[in-house]
């Protein structure tokens, strides 16, 4: 089995690929790292790069995980990305980052989180940064 991490380079993406080692590490598992480009694109606020990715992969190497990333490009909505990977791996958990946001930026414009809570067919494990 796997731990699937929803990766995007901000502080609420560490803290998921945190707890996703610190699961991984518990269950004995390996982690896949989602980090999807929208459509393809090769430049893209989200998209981590080589350098990036390889830090990570050295941190979880020293906490005895292996790690494979997946950047699977995604149209309109990333959460079927996550979907399908986590169908792929046949993840055990998915764990996501949460950011603060006010009841009315969620209503005005959703959330990804919220859409993977309710519509990924796994256990879903969402962390906040800390503060």
């Amino acid at each position: 089995m796997t731990v699937l991490v929803s990766y995007v380079p901000t502080p609420v993406g560490d803290a998921a690929f945190d707890a996703g080692l610190d699961e991984a590490a518990r269950r004995g598992e390996n982690v896949v790292v989602v980090n999807s480009p929208h459509g393809g694109a090769t430049v893209d606020a989200d998209l981590v790069d080589e350098a990036h990715a390889q830090r990570l992969s050295e941190r979880a190497e020293q906490r005895g995980v292996t790690v494979e990333w997946r950047r699977d490009a995604h149209g309109d909505d990333v959460v079927d990305v996550v979907q399908r990977v986590a169908d792929d791996v046949d993840a055990s958990l998915v764990v996501i980052g949460l950011r603060r946001r006010s009841p009315v930026g969620k209503l005005l414009l959703g959330s990804v989180a919220q859409r993977i809570l309710l519509h990924v067919d796994r256990p879903v494990l969402a962390v906040k940064a800390p503060a």
